[in-house]
């Protein structure tokens, strides 16, 4: 079997290129950085250059299309995923045989060998399924196996960013002592806004019918967890005990209002009778989150001005999701059952896209360098914007290869079920094919126990024997 052996081979030669490069990973002359410095003063030379732009694509592109590509079993997923485990094990290799800039002890690499290891047992699974072995004992494994190669394949993406996070951090050496606590504030939320627009992204194009069986509207799960980010930020803003500083109470009635607002969020996302309804609560904190960080005081002028545009942003974002849900969508859940959408539909998705990148750099350490490089906030704000369109681009092409290869791409019907109570969770009693077949089913039914009631000969009526010789 040929795809097999394709995926042998490029185990066995990840396997060994990988274990070389570890016994060098750290080979560099760390007597080069200079005291109280965390890198060497040299610029970034070609190799490492190449080792970005090889792993942004291999783990930014390849990799999320031939996952798209596994999940609708197209034949496409072998080569593409061979393709992009030759071109990781390349940059990874390049990564450490870089020169001029050298840097000292940092998250990325030690990240770096935990994604790689990723990859390796994903590649394993990938080897195992392929030779499609299932008589005894076989069979067990291969059940782990299928389970863990879609676990591990859709975990990719999201380490895949977070290992990004820490190149493009380690490169500039930010983060380091003090500065540590704002980066992973900057860092977290910008990620989660961008997540948030990825799944409005998500839900909007290829989720409608997952979102059908559940039973619940967006807005409850929506609601759910901006209660429980609420109540992380409530207790974890401020170190309890000691005094009030900087911006620690504002971040804290932030948290509070999150999660009083999700409460009530999930409470209003269902009607009476238990089905869903969409409701504006989500919406609206994003609006009075945008608001408040609009106005969040800063040291330097650029900053404010950058913190400025973020919540000019997240407020935009708020109030066209607010305007999409009550006069686009009219409360429903979509225009379409196609998966089309409306084109005022896809602006909260990018706002949020855009929100995340813009509060990722504006941490105290990329404010002072582009502030020292004479760049103003127009520009800057611009290039972040573009950022966002990349990834919005992106996001929508794999959809797109996700709704084009889907089999079957809309349910036919609904599936027969037996009716379901309507609960406080938000739960729909019955769908609404069902409750139509059980209208009709209750009319037929009256009208044959009337013409059952009519042949009857103890009926007194002559309606119906009219065609009779003898009436008594």
């Amino acid at each position: 079997m040929p795809l097999p052996r394709m995926y042998i081979t490029s185990f066995l030669v990840a396997a060994t290129i990988l274990l070389g490069s570890r016994v060098d990973a750290h080979g560099h002359d760390m007597s080069e950085i200079p005291e109280g410095k965390v890198m060497s003063a040299e610029p970034l030379d070609s190799m490492l250059w190449a080792h970005i732009l090889i792993m942004m694509v291999t783990f930014g592109i390849i990799f999320p299309a031939g996952m798209v590509l596994g999940i609708v079993r197209n034949r496409w997923h072998v080569p593409v995923q061979v393709f992009g485990v030759v071109l990781a094990v390349v940059g990874y290799f390049m990564g450490h045989l870089h020169r001029g800039r050298t840097f000292s002890s940092n998250i990325h690499a030690s990240f770096a060998n935990s994604l790689m290891l990723m990859l390796i047992v994903q590649i394993v699974f990938g080897i195992y399924l392929k030779l499609h072995t299932t008589n005894g004992f076989h069979g067990k494994i291969r059940k782990v196996a299928v389970y863990g190669h879609g676990i591990v394949g859709k975990l990719m993406p999201v380490v895949s960013w977070i290992q990004m996070l820490f190149g493009g951090i380690t490169a500039l050496g930010f983060c380091r002592e003090d500065h540590l606590g704002q980066c992973l504030a900057h860092f977290i939320m910008g990620s989660a806004f961008i997540g948030y627009g990825i799944l409005l992204t998500l839900i909007m194009l290829v989720g409608q019918n997952w979102l059908k069986r559940t039973g619940r509207s967006q807005e409850f799960f929506d609601s759910a967890l901006i209660a429980a980010w609420g109540c992380v930020n409530t207790f974890t803003e401020h170190r309890w005990g000691g005094p009030w500083v900087a911006n620690d109470i504002q971040h804290t009635t932030m948290g509070i209002i999150w999660w009083a607002a999700g409460l009530t969020g999930v409470w209003l996302s269902r009607k009476r009778d238990g089905s869903p309804k969409r409701n504006f609560i989500p919406g609206f904190v994003i609006l009075l989150t945008g608001w408040g960080m609009s106005a969040h005081p800063q040291h330097l002028m650029l900053s404010t001005k950058v913190h400025t545009a973020f919540g000019y942003t997240l407020i935009a974002a708020g109030a066209t999701r607010i305007m999409e849900i009550a006069f686009v969508l009219k409360d429903a859940n979509t225009i379409s059952s196609e998966g089309d959408a409306n084109s005022w539909q896809y602006i909260p998705p990018f706002l949020l896209y855009a929100s995340g990148f813009l509060f990722m750099g504006a941490t105290e350490e990329q404010m002072q360098l582009v502030s020292d490089a004479g760049i103003s906030h127009v520009s800057y704000v611009l290039v972040i914007y573009s950022f966002s369109f990349i990834l919005f681009l992106l996001t929508n092409i794999l959809l797109h290869l996700y709704a084009i290869n889907a089999t079957p791409p809309v349910p036919p019907k609904d599936i027969e079920a037996p009716p379901r109570l309507p609960r406080i969770n938000g739960h729909q009693r019955n769908t609404a094919s069902r409750q139509i077949r059980d209208a009709e089913e209750f009319e037929l039914q009256g009208l044959i126990s009337d013409d059952e009631d009519l042949k009857s000969p103890n009926s007194p009526s002559t309606l119906g024997r009219n065609n009779e010789t003898r009436v008594d």
